[in-house]
């Protein structure tokens, strides 16, 4: 009698371990939830600035406590003087290094300055969580207007959180549409349990290592075009999409065939726990059509032309959207640029990555998995 044996599963990249316990976030088929409030929920009815203090603090603010909190993140906008100096330099002398790369360095610098870097301890890490949520959007803007060739303007204690975000990457107060997309956008990137970048984080800060260095090794991770940078990607595959189309050249389905017989990959599609679909997709293209619709008419072109190419990935390929497909899109219409998407990605997660951080802190032991080993066998090194 044969017996047959099932193949045992790819468990590469940690696919479907469970690593260790959080109370920060749940992820499923049918559900994105911060602790305990599920993501469309908080898109409809909260602000960045709630969910920052849900993420980081653990509970949902009263409204003295949001005063309070986003009192003490407008407090803390403002960088050193010697962290700007260094984003300026490094934008005029090296304008092709990557923004991740520089937001790193300005992170790290940023420990250099904060006299609670060496302190593990819950109200420390707060305060430190605190200051890089207020700090790394003017550093991102810093870069852009130095980019741009534009003096860096002071961040602005009048605005959302988001609306200063925009403000200190273009030296222009946006309209109400815009920071509202800009605000859904980053509560919906602000957390996702235990994905490559928090997964990073959790491994620095469970050596005992500080939270500066932790977030670091977690703008690393997210730089990466498999993770962050997808919307990046997914953009750039969109307007190679047009420049090839225009004209009837080719037709979206063509070049999509073509892409299928090549095996690229098609950035944006694809999610390694979302198998129907990311639920975060429909929300950002809903906020992005409205952006489009009300201040940049213009601009529908590129969702047309992402309802075409998503329908042929469904239709051929039954791979779904994930968020940074519409995020690509809607980023470009309201003007952003390509390469700072990836930071402002950063300026959402770092709420996620510092309630790990203090979560792994909290409770702590080294994480420290074995490894299969399918080298060689054992030699003899003097035969």
């Amino acid at each position: 009698m044969t017996t047959v044996t099932s193949k045992p599963a790819d468990t590469r990249g940690l696919a479907g371990q469970s690593v260790g316990d959080t109370s920060v976030c749940s992820v499923n088929q049918t559900q994105l939830i911060y602790r305990g409030y599920e993501i469309a929920d908080l898109a409809a009815h909260a602000t960045f600035e709630e969910v920052s203090h849900l993420l980081l603090v653990g509970h949902k603010p009263s409204a003295s406590e949001l005063e309070a909190f986003d009192a003490d993140l407008k407090s803390e906008r403002c960088i050193p003087k010697h962290v700007q100096d260094e984003i300026i330099r490094i934008a005029k002398d090296s304008p092709d290094a990557h923004p991740m790369n520089v937001l790193r360095t300005a992170v790290s610098m940023l420990s250099h300055c904060d006299v609670d870097c060496e302190d593990n301890s819950a109200d420390a890490e707060l305060r430190k969580a605190k200051r890089l949520l207020a700090k790394i959007p003017t550093c991102i803007g810093v870069h852009q207007m130095s980019l741009d060739g534009k003096d860096p303007v002071a961040p602005d204690t009048s605005l959302s959180h988001a609306a200063n975000l925009l403000w200190c990457m273009s030296g222009e107060k946006p309209g109400d549409v815009a920071a509202k997309v800009t605000d859904v956008s980053l509560i919906l990137y602000a957390e996702h349990d235990f994905n490559a970048s928090t997964f990073t984080t959790r491994v620095i800060a469970s050596t005992n290592s500080d939270m500066h260095s932790a977030v670091c090794g977690g703008i690393g991770a997210l730089k990466g075009n498999l993770h962050g940078g997808a919307n990046e990607a997914a953009m750039d595959m969109l307007k190679d999409i047009m420049t090839d189309t225009e004209g009837g050249a080719m037709t979206v389905d063509e070049w999509m065939q073509r892409a299928f017989t090549e095996k690229r990959k098609l950035m944006g599609f694809g999610h390694r726990v979302y198998k129907n679909g990311d639920h975060r997709a429909g929300i950002l293209r809903t906020w992005g059509l409205k952006y489009a619709a009300e201040e940049n008419t213009a601009s529908k072109k590129w969702f047309d032309l992402g309802d075409e190419v998503q329908a042929i990935m469904l239709r051929d390929k039954n791979i779904h959207p994930n968020v940074d497909f519409p995020c690509g899109m809607t980023y470009f219409a309201m003007g952003i640029p390509v390469p700072q998407y990836t930071p402002i990605f950063v300026a959402s997660r770092i709420t996620g990555w510092c309630a790990h951080i203090m979560e792994q802190h909290a409770n702590n032991r080294i994480i420290r998995p074995l490894a299969h080993y399918v080298g060689r066998e054992l030699q003899n090194w003097r035969d």
